[in-house]
Formats: C-alpha cells, sequence, structure tokens
C-alpha cells in the first residue's frame, strides 16, 4: 500500500470511528433506561404543511446493535434517509407508522391529530414496548412510562430512526400524491407553503388534501 492510499485509509478509519463516538453519544437515554427490554422511540413529520397528512413513526432498535448515521431527518440528504430507511426497516426489533388525514387534522386540530398519528404508530409496532422516548411531546391516552425528550431527534438514536421512517414515508406519499393531484408541485414542496404552492392555491383553488384550516390566509 503507497502513501497515498494508506492516508486515505487511515483519514477512512479516523471518519468512521467519528461516526462510532457520534452515535455512541446519541445513545444516552437508551442506555440510561438499558433495564427496559423494548425502547421506543417516537417522532412526527408533517405539522407544518399547508396540504397532507400528518405522519408519525416508531422504532425499537436492537439493543447493543448500531445503525450508523442516524440523526435528526432533516439534518440529513433525500438519499442517506432512504438509504436508513431500508437499514431501520431491515434491522429494527419493530417499526410502526401512523397517519391522520388532512380532514381529521382539520376536525380535531394539528396538535390533537399528532398524539392521534403516534398513538396509530405505536399500535403498528406489533409488540409492545415498555418505553416510549418521544421527541418534546407526552402523549395522552398512552399505557406506558414516556419520557420526553426535546429535540429527541438530535439526542436518541431511536427517536431518530422514528424520525427517518416517517419522513421517508410521507415525502414518498407527497409524491404519489403530485402525480394524481398536478399544479401545486407536492413531489417537490412535499405541502409545505412554498411561494410557488401558495401562488398555484391562489390560482386552483384548494385540493382535497389541503388542511381547510390552514390555508384560510390564501383562499376565499
Amino acid at each position: 500500500m503507497n502513501k497515498r492510499e494508506e492516508e486515505k485509509r487511515r483519514r477512512r478509519e479516523e471518519k468512521l470511528q467519528k461516526e462510532i463516538a457520534r452515535t455512541e453519544a446519541m445513545s444516552v437515554y437508551e442506555k440510561k433506561y438499558g433495564s427496559y427490554l423494548a425502547i421506543c422511540g417516537i417522532d412526527e413529520v408533517g405539522r407544518g404543511p399547508l396540504a397532507g397528512p400528518v405522519v408519525a413513526g416508531a422504532v425499537i432498535l436492537p439493543k447493543n446493535h448500531q445503525i450508523l448515521y442516524l440523526n435528526d431527518s432533516k439534518k440529513l440528504s433525500e438519499k442517506k434517509r432512504e438509504e436508513l430507511f431500508a437499514v431501520i426497516m431491515k434491522e429494527a426489533v419493530a417499526t410502526g407508522i401512523g397517519m391522520v388525514s388532512p380532514a381529521k387534522i382539520d376536525e380535531i386540530n394539528i396538535l390533537q391529530a399528532t398524539y392521534e398519528a403516534m398513538r396509530l404508530a405505536i399500535a403498528d409496532l406489533g409488540t409492545e414496548p415498555d418505553l416510549l422516548l418521544n421527541d418534546a411531546v407526552t402523549i395522552p391516552g398512552v399505557p406506558y412510562r414516556q419520557i420526553p425528550i426535546i429535540k429527541g431527534d438530535a439526542q436518541s438514536v431511536s427517536i431518530a430512526a422514528a424520525s427517518i421512517i416517517a419522513k421517508v414515508t410521507r415525502d414518498r406519499l407527497m409524491v404519489e400524491y403530485d402525480k394524481v393531484i398536478p399544479g401545486y408541485e407536492f413531489a417537490k414542496n412535499k405541502g409545505y407553503g412554498t411561494k410557488a404552492h401558495i401562488a398555484a392555491l391562489k390560482e386552483l383553488g384548494p385540493s382535497p388534501i389541503h388542511r381547510a384550516t390552514f390555508i384560510k390566509n390564501f383562499v376565499d
């Protein structure tokens, strides 16, 4: 091995060790509550968009097994999220997705819809968790111990994993919506209120997946 290859190998190894250390640091809550058998991370995406559902993810990761590069889904590229989605779905002990429609969001408000999506995600796990690590919230009507963690998707590997599967699921859904409801650029904006989206909303009016309570300022 020549000097250049040796230097490349050394840098790769350095990078890997840094990532292992970062992942270890993000496992602090999983270690703190290590006496629990099934620790489930919970997170949601889609509170803010003008259109589409709110989606929650629930993930129970295997104990003593690292999945590297887990992070807050917003800090990852789309490509990295897709890669990690596949890894999480393959290696997690259990995963669950909960989804609440725009009509239901209008009916019960976005906070209650978020709680409902989280409850649905837990029910979708197919196995009982015994501890929930939540991104910032305490979910009403859930019979398990809960630990709300501020900015949890950047502090806990379990919550980060939940964040990733929720985001990838919702993003894929919005891409599909764009095919059947053209004109609003859902594939691009994922339902968020970009300038182009708001302009389209004013020109075309609301679609069946717009949240009526979120678009009052843009349509009559």
